[in-house]
């Protein structure tokens, strides 16, 4: 079944489930602090898996200090559900999206501890309970057609991998010039958003470099408008990734809808559910998918390649006559990325080796073994989130494709993607 009309039916199973659950006592804001406090007394049982919390410090305590089995959070996980699925049906439109978001919040809520207790799922069951898709598995032969486009842009001998990764290694950043590089990168990322987002007043982001990290890049948010951007240096930055990570983790990407859902939810309807963002929910998908999407936004068609090559290629002193050549080889290569899901699938599942999976995405996805290794940690870490990325890309890309009007209309429908109760269904509208 197509992925939209699997979540069709999954979003009309879950509108009969309202329609016919008996109406509950109690408010959708009771709910949703109890849900708070759900999700932050689970994430002392699990490292990373609140995001982020700018709450009342008091119910961090209180979840710290509790410590309930986890059969109880996930019976009252469920609870919680099935109380947020009988409330009456709001007629604010923007608060009926709050209560689908909520049911589904709280299904991978329930989902995630079932997951801690021991039970299993697949890679494709484990995204739907989680992120609210689920994505299909293409075969590992089924790439021919676009490594034959590849293997044009960089002809030699030798596997492709080889010729990709020598290719790839004259576009590293020098150590000397990142930070200089991110930061005009990540300006250009915030001018290009802030012509049709209203960014809050007081908001600003720290930059840092670290290592030993499973991922690229992490937005940690803070509150108050404010986060905290790590770019990881444990492989050598490629230029082609100065922008990609400043617009993703920062403009319009995720400081810009964190602080967007904290001054318009939070600050501007008193929704407390907003103050705590756990990882493995359907909003990561959101997150993910807005984040890569903007990318295109902030600079679309050939803005990018242009940008880099008037600005960033001369601050990181590479040759800018070849930053055609290079984007061509990046957008190429982001094709094989539904790939990464499958090699996934079978590793997690114990049917391909971690030595199998890193040939795999050698050989399939084109990686260098060290980033076949870091893709590795990543799926170590995160499990099924990987569908967030490519996935959610190209959800939010479709959904932005069929809003009618120009470029301001279709920044107006980007945003209310980051500053709403969003989930994946409300893509397929």
């Amino acid at each position: 079944m197509p992925l939209s009309l699997r979540y069709a039916a999954l979003a009309a199973f879950t509108l009969l489930s309202i329609m016919a659950a008996p109406i509950r006592a109690g408010t959708m804001d009771d709910i949703a602090r109890q849900y708070v406090r759900l999700v932050l007394e689970y994430g002392t049982y699990e490292a990373g898996y609140v995001d982020a919390y700018y709450g009342p410090a008091a119910w961090e305590a209180e979840a710290q200090a509790s410590q309930r089995p986890l059969a109880v959070l996930e019976r009252d996980a469920h609870r919680l559900r099935l109380d947020t699925l009988g409330l009456a049906f709001p007629s604010d439109r923007v608060a009926q999206k709050r209560l689908y978001f909520m049911a589904a919040q709280l299904r991978a809520v329930e989902a995630r501890i079932a997951m801690r207790r021991g039970r299993e799922y697949s890679f494709a069951e484990e995204a739907e309970l989680l992120f609210g898709v689920m994505p299909d598995l293409p075969a590992l032969d089924s790439f021919g057609e676009v490594h034959a486009r590849i293997a044009r842009l960089v002809p030699g001998d030798g596997p492709l991998w080889q010729r990709i990764d020598a290719v790839s290694r004259q576009y590293e950043i020098p150590e000397a010039a990142l930070g200089k590089v991110m930061r005009a990168a990540i300006a250009r990322c915030r001018a290009a958003t802030e012509l049709y987002i209203d960014l809050p007043e007081n908001e600003r982001f720290t930059l840092e470099f670290v290592k030993d990290k499973p991922w690229s890049g992490y937005n940690y948010y803070q509150g108050d408008a404010n986060s905290l951007i790590q770019v990881n240096t444990d492989l050598p930055v490629k230029i082609s990734r100065a922008v990609d990570l400043g617009c993703h983790e920062g403009y319009p990407g995720h400081h810009t809808l964190n602080a967007l859902l904290e001054a318009r939810l939070v600050q501007g309807r008193g929704w407390p559910e907003f103050q705590v963002y756990p990882l493995f929910s359907p909003l990561s998908l959101i997150a993910e998918g807005t984040a890569n999407a903007g990318i295109e936004m902030a600079f679309p068609g050939d803005a990018k390649t242009a940008f880099e090559a008037k600005v960033l290629y001369p601050l990181a002193e590479l040759d800018p006559a070849t930053a055609t050549r290079f984007a061509e080889l990046n957008e190429a290569l982001a094709e094989l990325t539904p790939a990464r899901y499958t090699i996934a699938d079978a590793y997690l599942a114990g049917r391909m080796s971690r030595a199998g999976a890193a040939r795999a995405m050698q050989e399939i996805q084109l990686l260098s073994p060290e980033k076949a290794e870091q893709s590795l940690k990543f799926i170590d870490t995160y499990r099924s989130y990987i569908v967030n990325y490519g996935l959610g890309l190209d959800m939010v890309e479709a959904y932005i494709a069929r809003q009618p009007g120009g470029q301001k209309a279709k920044w107006a429908a980007f945003e209310r993607l980051i500053s709403e109760p969003t989930l994946p269904g409300d893509l397929l509208e």
